[in-house]
């Protein structure tokens, strides 16, 4: 077995674990020992990364039972019928068979994103809508795709379902499907309410409602669970610990989109005013905000604890440090959403002199004080702040990625489908920035929206090809003979 250095184990803390501090690490000999150091010894200092719930020590614990043979659950042929279904529902939605919720749903919330993210952009046109809805009709696909595979896995593998609640990584992806679900909303508010008419307005006034009462309960629900039967070390946590409170980030973004395309019915419909009487505006605004804020300081403490993971562990392993991405998106669809909602003030809270589609200006020394001016200032206020702590982390996220420029690194970085988090976390900061354009009527801001835009759909297109390649040579989420 491999020597360990003092330098991986220290009294200030465990090194984050690399691809090399693991290399022949378990042990395939039977045994699970820990090794002497001058400093650090088995008698007086456990390893501080042996865990029962530790993904590395799982692996040691199956070597350990290796002496108490375990009845193994009957495997299915591939010829057969059954296993060729459970095949093609691992090829979407997993790797080994067991659980469901893996992290394939992340393709739908990115290209979900991508067409929020077109639709966004101040500069309209024909063909630019056209991307759009290109986009839009395929996120549809997918997660019609994806339902179908996870409904056919947890149909033939009984108890895969709760197996994924008490999985250390698929617990964390379950609210994807409903953050998929999220983004399709949003669209639909935006592609489709403008075109259809007033009754899928208020479809969608319901189906908000019910967003809201299921994503709160359901990430609620799952931390409770996840804190009832796991434990994540802490040098193995990244941001996708905030994942399971994503659904509830993407409220004030759809409340905007939905008060949004009101006041686009309204107009067509040649109703002066607001879009107050066609939906009820301030109660959608105002749980929006309530939802947003609990989702935004839940993540915020999450990625507080993951600051201090950085400082005492350094960055995380290379087929985690995708991840680091997920800690874009609490700030930037929070400065998205208030933003957005600021801008539609006059709708929101209408007064007899003040237009649904043009905010008073807050700069002017002769507008009055009104409540529309006074949420307007907060809102674009508070989203100025988070749209710089959202940068902050782009940055941060950036740069854990520049080691992959050289030669030798970049074998390490091996596609997976959390590589989708190089796009959706991204497309918030980038419809922050459009709606910080829109709001201080900024040229520069309108520009660098359109050129964020234009580089997340060239990413998006680059790991959308890549996982297309990976599922074609078998070599991405299917099952393994060793599973």
């Amino acid at each position: 077995m491999p020597n360990r250095s003092s330098s991986a184990l220290g009294f200030s803390g465990y090194e984050s674990p690399t691809e090399s501090n693991y290399n022949g690490w378990p042990p395939t000999d039977g045994e699970v020992s820990f090794p002497a150091s001058p400093a650090i010894t088995r008698s007086n200092t456990p390893r501080p990364d042996y865990h029962p719930h530790h993904p590395q020590t799982q692996n040691r614990h199956v070597q350990v039972q290796l002496h108490h043979p375990q009845p193994q659950r009957p495997r299915f042929s591939r010829l057969s019928t059954a296993n060729t279904v459970i095949t093609t529902a691992g090829l979407i939605e997993g790797g080994n068979g067991n659980g469901g919720f893996r992290p394939a749903s992340l393709d739908e919330a990115a290209t979900g994103g991508v067409a929020n993210v077109l639709y966004s952009i101040p500069y309209r046109s024909k063909w630019l809508t056209g991307i759009g809805l290109a986009f839009f009709f395929l996120n549809i696909i997918l997660y019609l795709i994806n339902c179908l595979m996870l409904s056919l896995r947890f149909w033939f593998r009984p108890g895969a379902f709760l197996n994924s609640l008490t999985d250390q990584v698929e617990s964390l992806f379950i609210s994807a499907i409903i953050v998929s679900a999220g983004t399709i909303l949003i669209t639909i508010c935006q592609y489709g309410v403008p075109h259809v008419g007033p009754w899928l307005l208020r479809v969608m006034e319901i189906l908000f409602w019910v967003y809201v009462g299921v994503s709160f309960v359901v990430s609620a629900a799952l931390y409770l669970t996840l804190w009832s039967t796991q434990i994540f070390p802490i040098h193995t946590m990244t941001p996708v610990w905030v994942f399971p409170a994503y659904p509830l980030l993407l409220t004030a973004p759809f409340a905007a989109n939905l008060i949004s395309a009101a006041v686009r019915v309204a107009e067509r419909d040649g109703r002066v005013g607001s879009a107050l009487g066609m939906i009820d505006t301030i109660a959608v605004a105002t749980a929006a905000v309530a939802v947003q804020g609990t989702g935004f300081l839940i993540a915020f403490m999450i990625c507080a604890a993951f600051l201090y993971r950085l400082m005492t562990q350094k960055l995380p392993r290379d087929h985690q440090r995708p991840g680091v991405f997920i800690s874009i998106g609490p700030s930037g669809f929070t400065a998205a959403g208030l933003v957005s909602l600021g801008n539609l003030t006059p709708a929101i809270f209408p007064s007899p002199t003040s237009s649904p589609t043009t905010p008073e200006s807050i700069f002017s020394a002769t507008t009055p004080v009104t409540l529309p001016m006074i949420a307007r200032l907060f809102s674009l206020l508070a989203g100025l702040w988070l749209w710089g702590l959202s940068v902050w982390f782009f940055l941060v996220s950036i740069g854990s990625l520049v080691k992959y420029l050289r030669r030798e690194h970049r074998a390490k970085l091996r596609f997976q489908m959390t590589w989708f988090s190089f796009v959706f976390p991204n497309t918030a900061l980038v419809t922050a920035t459009e709606a910080l354009g829109i709001a201080f009527d900024s040229a520069g801001l309108k520009i660098f929206g359109c050129v964020l835009a234009a580089l997340i759909i060239l990413v998006w297109m680059i790991v959308f090809g890549k996982m297309v390649v990976c599922l074609w040579r078998r070599e991405l989420l299917w099952p393994k003979d060793d599973d």
